[in-house]
Formats: structure tokens, sequence, C-alpha cells
């Protein structure tokens, strides 16, 4: 396995009480509890207050994100980013290429459209080994990943709409 490598971001733009939306797809309940703990730990140490939706599987995440961002809009209460958290581990069909490529670009389309803030911490793998490596906050934390990525791009957004 290839050594994780994380950019210390220098951007110090302010992001505290901003309000960011977690969409889980609770597959693999105990990796999923993992996935979470790491974000949640970044959400907490930026400032960031948190929603929690629960989806069944990876390809409900996107239009999840999408429903409740509207209506969190239409209530007037929005969401600044979004986090993505799922598992998906390849069995023994072409299962596992569809929902891991759809999951993904779904995603990267909302938050293209959207011009919208959003980690995306599904994890992809062959084995339960590599999941449990990239969920563990003590080893990949990929759940913490993805909230660190969801705030860089909120703090980019902040930065650069500044009136």
């Amino acid at each position: 396995m290839a050594d994780a490598r994380r950019a210390q971001l220098k951007d110090q733009t302010d992001i505290s009480g901003a309000r960011a939306l977690i969409v889980e797809a609770r597959f693999y309940d105990d990796i999923q509890d993992a996935l979470l703990e790491g974000a949640l730990a970044e959400l907490k140490a930026a400032g960031v207050s948190h929603d929690v939706i629960t989806v069944p599987g990876a390809l409900e995440i996107p239009a999840a994100i999408a429903i409740a961002l509207d209506a969190a809009e239409q209530s007037g209460k929005p969401y600044d980013a979004a986090i993505a958290l799922g598992c998906v581990i390849r069995g023994d069909t072409i299962h596992f290429e569809i929902v891991s490529m759809e999951s993904s670009r779904a995603l990267m389309d909302l938050a293209v459209a959207r011009k919208f803030p959003l980690g995306n911490g599904i994890i992809t793998v062959d084995t339960d080994a590599q999941a449990w490596a990239r969920a563990r906050a003590g080893e990949l934390n990929k759940g913490g990943d993805a909230a660190r990525a969801a705030l860089a791009m909120l703090r980019i957004k902040r930065r650069v709409t500044r009136t």
C-alpha cells in the first residue's frame, strides 16, 4: 500500500460556525463507524456543526445530498459543505465498478454543478483489511480526509467570494 501524503494546507480562512452535511452509507456498519469518527473529529476541530443522514448504500449518497441541500436551502438553513462516507468492497461481479464509478461521478457532477464544497469519503477496496486500513482514524483516516477536503474547499469558496 502506498504511503499517504497529506499536504498541509495553509489557508486559515475562518469557517467556524459553518454547517456541514454528512451522508453515510451504512452497508458495512463497523467500517462506517470508523469513517464517521474521523470525519466528526475534523468537523469538531474546525468548529463546524453537522447533520448526519444515513442511506442504504453508496449509490444513494449523491441523491440524498442533493435532496438535503434543496431542503436546507428552502428552510433558510443552508449547508456550507457536504461529506460523503461509504465503503464499497469488490465482489465477484462488475457491481463494484458500477457502484464505485457512478457514485464518484455523481458526487463530482453535484459539486461542480452547484459549486459546492464536497468531500468524497467513499472508499473503494478489494478486501476487508484494506477497508479497515483506510477507515481507521489511527491509520489512513479517509473519513477525516473527506472532511478536510470539504472544509478546504469551503475555505476557498469563502475566500474567493468575499465581497
